[in-house]
């Protein structure tokens, strides 16, 4: 499998892990030193893949998630390391039935170790977000 496909099959395990809940499994792609952003969409920067396993399985707990990437834009910067842009498409809904969706990128860079691409930084930027609030009954 050549550089590209391997991040393009990294970034699938990275959505498909987030909407299964297997939180052990994505803990796995990402470099222990990862940063990621998402103070543009209102969230926190957190530094350490353990700090975001912590803020991420809390902020979605009880969450269900629906993520889609599209058209990603992968640069290999040199043997071991990569950057992209991916357009993204993410659906929420919260126990209480208020949903979000929204859409934007990831901006990410990427670093080989071994024979395995990581996610190495993250950036969530978001163009739109549509909330429609839980519906009460009377």
């Amino acid at each position: 499998m050549d550089d590209y496909e391997a991040i393009r099959q990294l970034k699938a395990r990275y959505f498909r892990l987030m909407d299964t809940k297997d939180w052990a499994g994505m803990r796995t792609v990402f470099t222990d030193d990862v940063v990621i952003d998402t103070t543009e969409s209102g969230g926190p920067t957190v530094t350490g893949a353990d700090e975001f396993m912590t803020f991420l399985t809390a902020a979605l707990d009880g969450v269900i998630t629906v993520h889609h990437g599209h058209t990603p834009e992968i640069e290999l910067t040199s043997p071991t390391t990569a950057r992209g842009i991916w357009a993204m498409e993410d659906n929420l809904r919260w126990p209480d039935g208020t949903e979000l969706r929204g859409y934007g990128h990831y901006h990410e860079s990427y670093r080989k170790i071994g024979d395995h691409w990581l996610i190495e930084q993250q950036k969530l930027t978001r163009l739109r977000t549509d909330m429609t609030a839980a519906q009460t009954r009377s």
